[in-house]
């Protein structure tokens, strides 16, 4: 054991969790490129979790921030004017599609969501709110509270009353034999039943990920969640889309995820990406909304002038460089050459869309899902000098997020080298 995984043992709490048998520290990083204390390189299809978006030691990130640092103001609060901060929030709001919309800064995607329940509660005068099973919102008790996933809840106490929808579960028993369309029929019909019978009335809001980050980038099908809203409207009740891991244009359709199903939401939650490494959060929703809470409220560190920096360049070079167009462009370069890995006993299933990609590993005698395997391609993978991320419900969802700057060079060898992983595993585990 390493001196610093041992130090790291020591003081950090043991729920704090690491990849790898032999845990890697990052100390240098160029473009889509990181090196490792090990002295290796390695190609970053994980980016920090869906964060380094445009990758490592990009100048005009760098330079903005330098400029900041240079006037000697790294901080003031919110209690103060902040020029960046509002020219972000102008570009978001014209950005979101919500009419009249206000942008409320944070310092993370759980802050942004724990921001935007806040909104509709008050708004709705109710604690009641849906969400969709296997999500994840976030590691705060309001957001744990909301989250689909059992893996990550430490408890069922909870400020909010919670009703779980379908959404991505098409595998279950219920569901197997049904095309999109009788799903999404089967889908709404349980969220009218859920509304006539387990929910008071005046329910807040849903908050749902158009698609699951760490549920595996599972999707719930095209117009779902329209269908979704269309109920919701005629009970008045919110819809946030939480965007945290799928903004920016990462997904290449739409510039926010929730494009592919043709819904305007009240508001939209945001993070990860936008800085680019460094801490910005935040919720962009209908002026009312944002204007409904009568308490004071301030941030200290939120719209950080050095974030702000940060995030106004960031943002600027997504739109300049059109990210979205090359996500768009190279998603099906990785996931055309990924898709035939499902004819390999190991593999459940491969999904993904623009430059957001997933590989469920099973057991081939069994067929149960098998995080063994999948942190056994991760260590394969690694191996091979290639870094990606892992998921999903069981932990058996290999998933990878490049930065959205990466070449059709780059594209092609990390899907070569995770096919060759995948391969090496399936192998071993099928001899």
């Amino acid at each position: 054991m390493s001196e610093l995984l041992a130090r790291h043992r020591a003081v950090m709490p043991s729920w704090l969790s690491l990849y790898y048998d032999e845990p890697l520290e990052i100390t240098g990083g160029k473009g889509v490129r990181v090196t490792g204390a090990d002295g290796r390189t390695y190609l970053d299809f994980f980016a920090g979790i869906v964060t380094n978006m445009l990758g490592y030691d990009v100048a005009e990130v760098r330079e903005a921030v330098e400029r900041q640092l240079a006037t000697g103001v790294v901080h003031t609060s919110t209690l103060y004017l902040l020029r960046g901060q509002v020219e972000l929030a102008e570009k978001i709001a014209r950005l979101s599609g919500i009419p009249d919309a206000k942008v409320f800064f944070t310092n993370s995607g759980t802050e942004a969501n724990e921001t935007a329940l806040l909104l509709a509660t008050r708004a709705r005068g109710s604690d009641q709110v849906l969400a969709l099973r296997n999500s994840y919102h976030g590691r705060s008790f309001g957001t744990i509270a909301v989250t689909g996933n059992r893996s990550w809840k430490n408890s069922s106490l909870s400020p909010l009353n919670v009703h779980y929808l379908h959404g991505t579960d098409r595998d279950a028993p219920a569901f197997r034999a049904m095309d999109d369309a009788a799903y999404i029929e089967a889908c709404v019909a349980d969220l009218r039943d859920v509304l006539a019978t387990a929910a008071a009335p005046d329910l807040a809001c849903l908050i749902a990920e158009p698609v699951q980050g760490v549920g595996g980038f599972a999707t719930p099908p095209p117009g779902l969640l329209a269908a979704y809203k269309e109920v919701l409207d005629e009970e008045g009740i919110l819809f946030i889309a939480d965007e945290v891991q799928t903004g920016w244009g990462r997904t290449g359709a739409s510039f926010w995820g929730i494009g592919a199903h043709g819904v305007v939401p009240d508001a939209i939650t945001f993070a990860k990406g936008l800085g680019n490494g460094f801490a910005v959060g935040g919720v962009v929703a209908r002026g009312d909304l944002m204007d409904g809470l009568t308490a004071n409220g301030v941030s200290t560190f939120g719209g950080n002038p050095v974030a702000m920096a940060a995030a106004n360049a960031t943002l600027d070079y997504v739109l300049d460089h059109d990210l979205q167009a090359n996500a768009a462009a190279l998603g099906p370069v990785v996931l055309d050459g990924l898709r035939p890995l499902t004819a390999l006993p190991s593999v459940a299933a491969v999904r993904g869309t623009g430059l957001m990609f997933a590989v469920e590993m099973a057991d081939p005698a069994t067929g149960a899902p098998s995080p063994a395997l999948a942190a056994a391609v991760q260590e394969a993978a690694r191996r091979r000098g290639l870094l990606i991320g892992k998921g999903g419900l069981r932990g058996n969802v290999l998933r990878m997020a490049p930065p959205m700057v990466v070449t059709g060079a780059d594209a092609r060898e990390g899907r070569d080298i995770l096919v060759d992983a995948v391969t090496e595993v399936d192998a071993a585990a099928t001899a």
